[in-house]
């Protein structure tokens, strides 16, 4: 029996049902819930960002961070969501030593977003919901005085957490992959939050199982009623790679394909990603939404919105990377090589827009433009004056046209220097073209079009 292979691309008697689950940090100047510096990552050392509320001290209060909640909608608008105008924060209970209060601020039943879509090239995931909630504290695990010990460190605890349920809509690891990566290139292009994945600032999970592909003779549909599960899902837990990500997809489905050969039905749980040995591990069994006890946060009273307030949001929006990404295609002529470095943010687009302006204003096609800045032809850094990159452009393309006389002379006298390669030259080495080609572009001391010495030389010589 041959199972999927990610790297091999084997077939499968089973098809994939997978849905993630997203996590990215936002950018915000101050935490979620209290008035802390957001900044983890760059903090000098543990616990300084902190105060009563993200330490999860009794009597402190909530204050919801209201620009952290317009970006989670500017998001949900982003990815064509629906904007709930009535939303709440509620209560997750669950026990850990990172979780100070004994539960995390999320959204249960009333997220602000819901119903959105992701295209991807294998066809497009549906998004469930896109809520916000506070992030955990981060344990340590170090060896002090010779014995093991775990510590946490608060300055993480109350950061802005958006976190992004998309529904079972994904079919192969490499749509998985794509999935993750166009989530956040979106949140990148939006300036809310830096996504960098090695630090804990973009976190993805993959719920999966599988079905009995025979069942399916077209191709398990998008969406497919739930009544064919299979009655167990697995997670995989925070990965911070696209590529383990992909990876770990495609090993669980080989895992869990090898447990239904042999009669058995995979466990519903959690599992973790091991880098070094390249497979999965139990974590623990997985919990329902029952289990976490929600119920609606009584110090932070609940959300109404006008549909107003929410097309002024929408109206912040810039262009979106697939829109910037046809248009410079169709109106310009820009090769999608070209175009996807520029849609990593929206200063890169206004940047690019200046050089296509310049490009045209100065009667040069734009991807030939974009082509020399790529293959760094033309020295540039991000933001350089566009007009000068255009200049340097025409001047490395632009070659000086000589009279005939001119450039007949100088080619006479190369070959009167090398009498001998003429005869080479003549008696079939034609590859010596290029040789005196080299020696009358050395001998002028100035670029001239290198047809023009072409034409001259095989002129020359010909006669």
């Amino acid at each position: 029996m041959e199972y999927m292979d990610f790297k091999e691309g084997k077939p499968m008697k089973y098809g994939l049902i997978c849905g993630m689950e997203v996590h990215a940090e936002l950018k915000t100047a101050s935490k979620m819930f209290c008035g802390c510096k957001n900044d983890p990552f760059h903090a000098e050392k543990p616990n300084i960002y902190t105060c009563p509320v993200c330490l999860g001290m009794p009597g402190a209060l909530p204050v919801p961070n209201k620009k952290a909640i317009e970006w989670a909608i500017k998001l949900g608008l982003a990815l064509g969501c629906e904007i709930n105008l009535f939303s709440k924060f509620d209560r997750k209970h669950y026990f850990y030593p990172d979780l100070p209060k004994g539960y995390q601020i999320s959204q249960a039943d009333l997220p602000f977003c819901i119903n959105g879509k992701v295209e991807t090239t294998f066809g497009p995931v549906r998004i469930r919901r896109i809520h916000l909630e506070e992030d955990t504290g981060k344990l340590l695990h170090q060896t002090i005085a010779g014995e093991k010990v775990t510590l946490v460190d608060f300055n993480r605890s109350s950061v802005p957490l958006i976190e992004i349920v998309s529904e079972a809509d994904i079919r192969s690891p490499e749509q998985a992959m794509e999935y993750a990566q166009k989530l956040r290139q979106i949140i990148r292009y939006l300036d809310i939050g830096d996504c960098d994945m090695e630090k804990g600032g973009m976190r993805v999970e993959a719920n999966l199982s599988l079905l009995l592909l025979e069942k399916f003779p077209e191709g398990i549909p998008v969406p497919i009623d739930e009544s064919n599960f299979l009655p167990y899902k697995v997670e995989l837990k925070n990965i911070n790679s696209f590529k383990f990500m992909a990876a770990a997809v495609n090993y669980e489905m080989n895992r869990q394909a090898e447990i239904l050969d042999s009669g058995e039905t995979p466990a519903q749980e959690t599992r973790g990603w091991n880098t070094a040995k390249q497979e999965s591990f139990p974590q623990r069994s997985k919990e329902n939404a029952e289990d976490y006890r929600y119920f609606p946060d009584p110090d932070i009273p609940p959300f109404r919105f006008t549909q107003a307030q929410i097309e002024e949001l929408r109206n912040e929006l810039p262009e979106m990377p697939e829109i910037v990404a046809q248009r410079w295609a169709d109106e310009y002529g820009i090769e999608a090589k070209y175009i996807e470095p520029a849609l990593e943010s929206q200063n890169l687009v206004q940047w690019g827009e200046e050089i296509v302006t310049a490009a045209k204003a100065s009667q040069q096609q734009p991807n030939k433009v974009f082509s020399a800045l790529f293959n760094k032809k033309i020295p540039a850094k991000i933001g350089d004056p566009a007009q000068s990159l255009v200049d340097q452009y025409i001047a490395l393309t632009s070659h000086e046209q000589l009279g005939d006389n001119e450039l007949r002379t100088a080619v006479e006298e190369v070959m009167a220097q090398n009498e001998d390669a003429v005869t080479r030259y003549k008696a079939g080495q034609v590859q010596l073209l290029g040789f005196f080609m080299g020696q009358v572009m050395k001998s002028l001391g100035k670029k001239v079009d290198p047809q023009q010495i072409k034409a001259t030389i095989e002129t020359v010589l010909g006669s």
